[in-house]
């Protein structure tokens, strides 16, 4: 399968889990209960804003797309920010959602790689309808265990960045932290950094199959 379809199908996954305006409602969450809580100093209400701007989202996506469960999403997601964080009062508990995921994405990452099984591979493979049938080529095995390791490095990179900031309390750091880390800026490298390699490899594939052939 050629990586131009490959990538199409790639993009038709991404849409189907909400695209770009999922990416923007989880930025625009942490922003939102930043900002909010920087100028309030009010925990429940920075939670109630960072709500309500996911909500607004939510409603134009269901006005426009009718997509109500990929809207429900984003509200849960927030929302379990909103809950803890008001629930204990702490405006660092806002981001511990974020924090969490990168431990468990790590791992998941992590172990995915050493039993062989890389995630990226298990995505595209499943993008491109042939499963694991990647797992046969070596040389694409070791290409998705590289992209793998390039997700995983970004996992542990913000685990070390934004654990020790929640668990010193330092807000703004944190959020910020957590927007560019957590979310769709570093996620958006290394997918660019994966289909970079994909592609390269791939076109130097195509350029020495051409060049091998005979000529006719």
């Amino acid at each position: 399968m050629s990586l131009d379809v490959l990538t199409r199908k790639s993009l038709s996954l991404f849409a189907a889990v909400g695209g770009w305006r999922t990416v923007a409602e989880g930025v625009a969450s942490r922003v939102l209960f930043l900002v909010a809580y920087l100028l309030t100093g009010q925990v429940l209400t920075s939670a109630l804003v960072a709500v309500g701007g996911v909500a607004v989202f939510a409603v134009a996506r269901m006005r426009t797309d009718r997509k109500y469960w990929q809207a429900a999403v984003g509200l849960v997601v927030v929302g379990v920010s909103a809950v803890l964080a008001g629930s204990t009062g702490q405006a660092v508990d806002f981001y511990l959602p974020t924090v969490l995921t990168q431990v468990v994405g790590g791992t998941v990452f992590l172990v995915s790689m050493l039993v062989r099984l890389p995630v990226i591979g298990l995505v595209l493979g499943a993008a491109g309808g042939e499963r694991s049938g990647w797992r046969r080529d070596p040389a694409r095995r070791r290409r998705y265990q590289l992209c793998t390791a390039i997700f995983l490095a970004k996992y542990a990179v913000a685990t070390a960045v934004l654990a020790p900031l929640y668990l010193a309390g330092h807000l703004t750091p944190l959020g910020i932290a957590a927007t560019l880390l957590g979310g769709a800026p570093a996620m958006g490298l290394c997918a660019y950094l994966c289909w970079r390699l994909l592609r390269d490899r791939t076109d130097a594939a195509t350029s020495d199959s051409t060049a091998g052939a005979p000529n006719r």
